[in-house]
């Protein structure tokens, strides 16, 4: 956050934050519906608060409320999001979704449909960074194909909601990447390959289930359909993805992605020169929601951080960490109670980011680590919740044919990657004390 001078640490700077939380918990609960209230009008509500409630004059209060929005890593992070919306939505336009999704159909045996749907969704969700996305592009497909075949609908269920949380967790161009390194001030391809180290296992672990679960199944006549596809379309994807892991500059890395999927494009008179520019404005004001959360959320942190709330938790936090892996843990557990209240986990990426950043520097963490852990337990417990969108996605598709019991218990790699984390942070942490000694 901003350089701004703290008070005494004080219950009480928590208030706005949690007249933010409670306002957009509970209109989210009374409608049945937790993105009924646009978040960033939740967000002015506590500042609104604050603005009442702290006791500098008016002008100190604005001061320090441009301070924290105007901060660097904030409006680092709300350009990306303007960038990776340009390229959703130039992608998009050309097929180039429809592309990754026929191409694995058309080359999947049935009996690796299960394992088929995970990798699918994964890759879908990495290349759009929206594991949301991944869902209603692949629901409706996976719902029929069950219909019309001896599938079991929970179990392709299953692996879908995995591989699209497997996705837009790993993704250089979901808002929980951005979020959480630019909270920690850590390159997205270091956090990546950090990532990879700790996903992986469950991943592949997952993947070893999904084959066993689908021996056995046989072909139908209904399921020998072709499917219309070019695989020049995917090349966008695949240049964002290795320039990303290469660790070239995000901003170069998503300029040229937004580039060459406009070229082709336009090679492939999916739109004209003048159109694409057009559609990646709409990009752009497709993230006009998630920028103005960052830039809001951004303002109210430092004024509750000025007045000493963000000490008052650090201080209470510390009394739980005796080292590095309560450390981590202290992390993954704040990320996941906040995702828990708000059902959000880019909200609860920019809401801990401050306050894991300030503990990933006392107790001298690994920022890409942290980044990581804070990334993952934030995807584990969105995917998991009964009320999170990713889950309320796929009942509403699937219309009562499976419940939230059938579909998390089917949810392998979500479960298994909660279990390695934690044994990865106890391992490594164990490894580090006795490399000490």
């Amino acid at each position: 956050m901003a350089n701004i001078k703290k008070s005494t640490s004080k219950f009480s700077a928590l208030i706005p934050l949690f007249v933010f939380v409670f306002t957009f918990l509970g209109v989210g609960i009374n409608q049945n519906d937790f993105y009924a209230l646009p978040a960033p009008i939740a967000v002015i509500t506590g500042i609104i608060v604050a603005f009442l409630l702290f006791k500098q004059s008016l002008n100190s209060k604005i001061n320090t409320l441009l301070k924290g929005c105007g901060d660097d890593k904030i409006l680092t992070m709300c350009l990306i999001y303007l960038l990776a919306g340009a390229f959703a939505a130039i992608t998009n336009a050309t097929g180039s979704v429809d592309t990754i999704v026929n191409l694995g159909l058309d080359y999947i045996a049935i009996e690796y449909i299960y394992v088929g749907i995970f990798i699918i969704a994964g890759f879908l969700s990495v290349s759009t960074g929206t594991s949301v996305g991944a869902i209603v592009a692949l629901t409706p497909i996976v719902v029929g194909f069950a219909d019309k075949s001896n599938v079991e609908l929970a179990i392709l269920c299953g692996a879908l909601l995995g591989g699209s949380m497997f996705g837009d967790n790993l993704s250089v161009i979901s808002d929980t990447t951005i979020a959480a390194t630019q909270s920690l001030g850590t390159k997205m391809s270091d956090k990546f390959k950090e990532n990879v180290k700790i996903v992986l296992p469950a991943a592949l672990l997952t993947i070893i289930i999904l084959i066993f679960q689908g021996l056995g199944l046989e072909a139908t006549e209904t399921e020998t359909v072709g499917y219309d596809y070019s695989v020049v379309k995917i090349i966008p994807y695949v240049l964002v993805i290795i320039l990303s892991i290469i660790g070239l500059n995000v901003f170069a890395t998503l300029l040229l992605g937004v580039i060459s999927a406009g070229i082709l494009g336009i090679l492939y008179g999916d739109f004209t020169l003048i159109e694409s520019t057009k559609i990646a404005y709409t990009g752009f004001t497709n993230m006009t929601e998630i920028f103005l959360l960052s830039l809001l959320t951004g303002g109210l942190a430092a004024l509750v951080e000025r007045n000493g709330g963000i000490e008052f938790l650090l201080i209470n936090i510390k009394k739980l960490i005796s080292n590095k892996t309560t450390a981590q843990l202290g992390i993954g557990a704040l990320v996941s109670t906040i995702n828990m209240a708000i059902a959000n986990n880019t909200v609860s990426i920019i809401i801990a980011g401050p306050i894991a950043k300030k503990i990933n520097d006392e107790y001298a963490l690994d920022n890409k680590k942290t980044a990581s852990i804070l990334d993952i337990f934030a995807c584990i417990f969105q995917g998991l919740l009964p009320y999170g969108a990713q889950v309320l996605m796929i009942l509403s598709f699937t219309k009562g044919k499976i419940d939230y019991v059938d579909l998390v218990s089917n949810s392998w790699y979500l479960l298994l990657l909660f279990i390695y984390t934690i044994l990865f942070i106890n391992f490594n942490s164990f490894k580090f004390s006795r490399l000490k000694h």
